[in-house]
This record gives C-alpha cells, structure tokens and sequence, in this order.
C-alpha cells in the first residue's frame, strides 16, 4: 500500500490545441518524447562536450541532507570543478547534485543547442533556461517549485525516476509551513504509511524520463526526482498567462523565500521542531476530514 500512483500520459507530438486542453488547462503532466528531435542538443550534449567547454568553472554542489535550520534552503554542501564532476557521475554512484545551473550564461552559445517550443505554449522564459546534474541514486527531495511556473524538464544521457503530485495535496504530504517542500523523513519511493498515515491513498503520477524526453508538470505541482544513472537535465519555465497567477507566484517568492530565511535564522532550531509538528498535525487533520475532496 502507499501512494496511489499512476502512470504519465505520454505521446511522441502534440498539437497546441489538444496540449493546452487536455493537459496546460488541466493542470496534468505529459511527457512528449519528441519535442527535442530537432534540437542539436539532442546528440550534442554529453559529458565530454561539456567538460571541453565549460570544465573549468567551478560549481556547488548538493547533497540529500536535511535541511539545517541555521541555513538557507538549498545550501551548497561542496564545490568542485565541472570537469571533476561530471567525471564523479559517470564514474561512480554519488549523492551530490548541481542545483538551478544556468550555464547559459557562462556560455551563451548554447542556446543555439536548444529550440524553444513557442508552437506549444506561451510565456516561456528564455533567458532562464537552467540545468540540474545528478549521480546515479541521487535524489531531489519532494518540492513545488517557488514562483508557481510551468515547467519543461528534459533529460540528457541516461535516466531519471520522478514521481508527481497535484498541488491540492500539499497538507497531506506533510508540508512544512512557509515553505514549498515536505517533511524529509519518509522515503517517497517506498513511504512508511504506518509511521505517516496520512500519505496512504495519496494519489499522483509516476514517470521514467530517457534520454531527449521531455516532461510537462503544471503550476504547482509536486516532483520529486531519482538519477537512475549519472545524466543531467534542463528545465524551461513559463508564467501562467493570468494577472492572478503571476500575483500569486510573486508572493509565493516572497512568503516561502525572504520571510521564511528570515525567521528560520533568528528561530533557528525552534522553528524547525515548530514546523515540523505543525506539518504532521495539519496532516493528520487532513486525512481525518478526508481531504482533498
């Protein structure tokens, strides 16, 4: 028992028409495995291309750590050269993860690798594209994203293991106030559901991208993120076209960023202990009123 989780549609091409109905509209994920098929960086991009153009920058790097309530959210655990590092992930299994790179600016020509899918959806930003690398086995922990965009994720060089949640079931994922990620004590591949009863019957999506794929997830929606094998990533973003939504991403930023690190550093570990029961009481609450309806 557990999550109730169930597969991703998938299609090779879609026409805007039949993706802003049946999945933009509906806030549903898709994965399209052949919006990259004309994009050079399809067959360009590996790890020894990289490394001949960007090698010598050095990069922070992440681990699966629980967060310290004395720091940021997503503190640099390490620093290495990018060279080093993508030798590191293709050589052995590793924790460590590049977070939001966008070597784009480091090197701009890159984005002639890439072509932007305006034929599919609007709004997206183009000078934010960023990338995220992985070694096999490590792991994004299960979060939203913090200013509400859409996103387009593609995979290079191997595979990743995602599994996805609507936004609507936030509370009962065991979400820590103020912020946009959940309780880091359960294993979201194989959740105890005796220890947290309240991820039993949650319902969601499981997906494994390849090589070239490419990966819809709607404003809010939860991911969390497995590197089957040493590869890497690139996520597109794109404002939601309503006022309302772009108000609401503004004070997402604000709220779950500038307040949250504030009282995080002058609480410290009182608003950790805090928050974290805060989580598994609003939970509870939650799957007592069989929420969401």
């Amino acid at each position: 028992m557990g999550f109730n989780l169930k597969a991703v549609d998938v299609v090779e091409s879609i026409s805007r028409e039949d993706f802003e109905k049946n999945y933009l509209n509906a806030k549903k994920p898709l994965v399209i495995k052949g919006l990259t098929k004309d994009w050079p960086a399809r067959e360009k991009w590996t790890t020894e291309y990289l490394k001949e153009i960007a090698g010598d920058f050095e990069v922070p790097l992440y681990d699966s750590s629980k967060a310290d309530p004395n720091k940021p959210i997503n503190a640099a655990a390490a620093h290495m050269k990018f060279r080093d590092y993508l030798d590191l992930i293709k050589r052995e299994p590793t924790e460590l993860r590049i977070f939001l790179f966008n070597l784009f600016k480091k090197i701009p020509s890159l984005v002639n690798d890439i072509r932007i899918p305006k034929n599919l959806m609007g709004g997206i930003m183009e000078g934010m594209p960023t990338m995220f690398f992985g070694g096999q086995n490590s792991v994004t922990f299960l979060h939203y994203d913090i200013d509400l965009p859409n996103l387009l994720h593609t995979h290079f060089g191997g595979r990743k293991h995602i599994i996805l949640f609507d936004y609507k079931w936030k509370d009962r994922l065991y979400c820590l106030p103020n912020a946009t990620y959940a309780l880091e004590d359960y294993q979201v591949d194989n959740p105890d559901t005796q220890k947290f009863p309240a991820l039993e019957g949650v319902e969601g999506y499981e997906v494994i991208l390849e090589h070239g794929d490419t990966l819809f997830m709607p404003v809010g929606m939860w991911h969390w993120m497995k590197y089957l094998d040493g590869s890497f990533s690139l996520t597109l973003r794109a404002w939601d076209k309503s006022p309302s939504r772009k108000l609401a991403s503004m004070w997402s930023i604000i709220r779950h960023g500038a307040i949250d690190s504030i009282v995080k550093i002058l609480l410290k570990a009182k608003y950790a202990k805090w928050r974290e029961g805060a989580a598994v009481r609003k939970a509870e609450r939650a799957l007592k009123l069989g929420l969401p309806k």
